[in-house]
Parts: C-alpha cells; structure tokens; sequence
C-alpha cells in the first residue's frame, strides 16, 4: 500500500467513524454532538494552519499553532494527508481547496531550491529559510508524485520531477563523503530526532548552518538506514514520474539506483546480530542505539 492508499484509507474510516455520529447529533444525541464538535474543531484547526511563509506568496499547511511554518521532514506529507480529506472538508470561497494546499506546500521548497540542488529544511516566520541540516525523513519525490496524480497537473509533475533529480544529486554529491553510495547524515536535526540518545555529542545543526559541511570528531559523518531509505523512496519515485513523463531511459536509471542503494542498506546497515539497522561510523563501528530508523527502513519498502 503507498501513500496515497493509505491516507485515503485513513480518511474514509476516521470519517465513516464520526460522520454517523454527526447526523446522530442533529437528533440531540449528546454522543453524536460531542463527535460533530470534535470534527468541526478538527475542521477550524486544519484551516488556520493554511497560512503564508516565507518564501512562497501561496498559503501552506503550516505545523501547527506552536510551530509556525513548514517543514521537509514532514510538512509535504502532512499536505498530502490533508489533500486526502477533500471530500470531507467543506468548500470555502477564495480560499484554496486542501488539493491546492498540497500542491502549494511542495512548490515552497521548489521555488527556494539551491543552485546546487539543497531544498530548505524548513521555512518560518522566526527563522526564515533555513538550509543548516537537510532534515529529510519521508521522500518529497514520493508524496510530490502522488500529488501529481490527484490533481493530475502536468507541469506540476514536470517541476516536482525535476526539482526532485536535483534534490537527489545533492545528496549524492554531498552526503556521499566516504563514497558507499549510502546517505550520510552530519549533525542531529538531518533525522529530526533532537533529544535521541542516537545523536549524543552530535551538534543539532551543521556548521555555520551550512548542510554541506560537519564538525570532526563528532562520529560522523554517519551511514543512517533511514536517510538512505528516505533516499530510496525518492528514486523509487522519481522512476515512476519520469515514465509519466515519457522518460524511459531516466525511469530505468533511477530503477536501477534505487536498487542499488536497497542493496546497500541491508549488506551495510543490518546487524544480524541484533536483528536492526544500525548507523554506521567513521569507524565502521555499529552505534547500536535501537531507533525509529528502523520503522523507517521498513515505511520505504526497503525489505
């Protein structure tokens, strides 16, 4: 199941679940009526996060009330869950459908995309357009596609397409320091995990914020089991728009680099021993900090 099966899953039961209560609730059943408020509430939250960040003039699906912007790690799929729940939103006149919230929440990071191919890690009133970690968890190729599908928007398709090959060449250029082929990460916030006995005595962000560099004799830079699934996820992506887009020849070449690094995360990162991935050090050592990475490695197929 990908994705966009999922979410949509997701949608239809949580809405199969209160929808009948909210029509219960018409009848003064106080049952029904606490359901259709905790809906409505749901409905009022989601549309005041769909505001302007920085960067973009079209509104996004921020955070949350607390976080005020929009992340890579995790704020194109949120996006896409919230594209999902079109049927069971009301219409709002002049202001965007939740399928545009979508397509606007992947063209933020497009539309500030580096010369050298780096996307931001996030975009926010407080700190503006931030490039210090490349803070990547689920594959924008991945949720960008199936954007692409729902909306079927064929210049959105070939701007996702080919933000996402550039996106992809920089971590292949600059996260690819020990020449594995695997996706390395230099500092806490590359993996979202801040706090996590994983990253201890690891800088949260990179020096002078800058995603391509990391500070020695930090144990890194890391080979990560998630990063490098998330890198999997993303070619496994970008083959399927490239055959959208009539690109045979690219379609198989990511094919084959998305088998290749599959490949290598099972022969560099699994410990039998243990029975999970594990980062590897500079050292060729195992840092066996049992972790969310695991789930990750599994969430991109790569078993």
């Amino acid at each position: 199941m990908d994705r966009r099966s999922f979410l949509h899953a997701a949608a239809v039961s949580s809405s199969g679940l209160l929808l009948p209560h909210a029509v219960l609730g018409r009848t003064s059943d106080p049952i029904g009526e606490a359901w259709a408020q905790t809906w409505q509430s749901a409905e009022r939250t989601l549309a005041a996060n769909v505001k302007i960040a920085p960067g973009h003039a079209a509104p996004v699906l921020f955070e949350g009330p607390i976080f005020q912007g929009i992340w890579l790690e995790c704020g194109p799929h949120e996006s896409l869950a919230y594209a999902e729940l079109s049927g069971h939103l009301p219409t709002v006149p002049d202001k965007p459908t939740p399928l545009q919230v979508a397509l606007n929440s992947h063209r933020i990071f497009f539309a500030n995309q580096r010369p050298d191919g780096q996307l931001p890690a996030y975009l926010n009133h407080r700190s503006g357009i931030n490039f210090g970690q490349i803070q990547t968890v689920v594959p924008i190729a991945a949720t960008a596609w199936q954007v692409a599908q729902m909306s079927n928007d064929a210049a959105f398709l070939l701007e996702a397409y080919t933000a996402c090959a550039r996106w992809d060449e920089f971590l292949r250029t600059y996260r690819n320091t020990r020449g594995t082929g695997l996706v390395e990460a230099f500092c806490t916030y590359d993996t979202g995990q801040d706090n996590s006995p994983r990253w201890r005595g690891v800088s949260d962000e990179c020096p002078d914020k800058d995603a391509r560099r990391f500070t020695p004799g930090q144990s890194v830079p890391r080979l990560c089991p998630d990063l490098s699934a998330t890198a999997y996820g993303g070619r496994v992506a970008l083959s399927a728009m490239a055959k959208a887009l009539g690109k045979h020849a690219e379609a198989r070449e990511w094919a084959t680099r998305a088998e290749h690094i599959r490949q290598l995360i099972i022969e560099r990162l699994w410990c039998e021993e243990d029975a999970s991935f594990y980062d590897v050090a500079p050292d060729g050592s195992f840092v066996k900090i049992r972790s969310v990475a695991n789930f990750r490695v599994l969430g991109e197929h790569v078993l």
